[in-house]
């Protein structure tokens, strides 16, 4: 599935189960929370944090769906065409670092 179709799947679970769009910044303070919450693990289960037994059985997919979720609500709300900005946006990071990180001595 592509972002546009993402957004468009979104759009039509918030009109048949959500009822409508929490608001913007409802929403950004869910954002927050969501990747918080994948903080948590990544702190812990890859840094180096001990991962508490209770926090083990915690999905970072499903974590990072959370995040994507709520990212398209926002895209959605906002009117944004989130496959146009991140295509956008990919184009302006390869014109800009398309060497960067290949002579970049730390990453060798």
């Amino acid at each position: 599935m592509n972002i546009a179709n993402a957004q468009k799947a979104v759009d039509a679970w918030i009109k048949e189960h959500g009822v409508r769009y929490f608001n913007e910044l409802t929403n950004m303070a869910q954002l927050t929370e969501e990747v918080g919450e994948v903080a948590r693990i990544i702190a812990r289960r890859y840094g180096e944090q001990s991962e508490k037994e209770s926090d083990r059985a915690k999905d970072l997919g499903e974590e990072l769906a959370d995040v994507v979720f709520v990212v398209l609500c926002l895209a959605n709300q906002t009117g944004i065409n989130l496959q146009e900005a991140f295509d956008k946006k990919l184009d302006l990071k390869t014109q800009r670092d398309k060497n960067r990180h290949k002579n970049n001595e730390k990453l060798k």
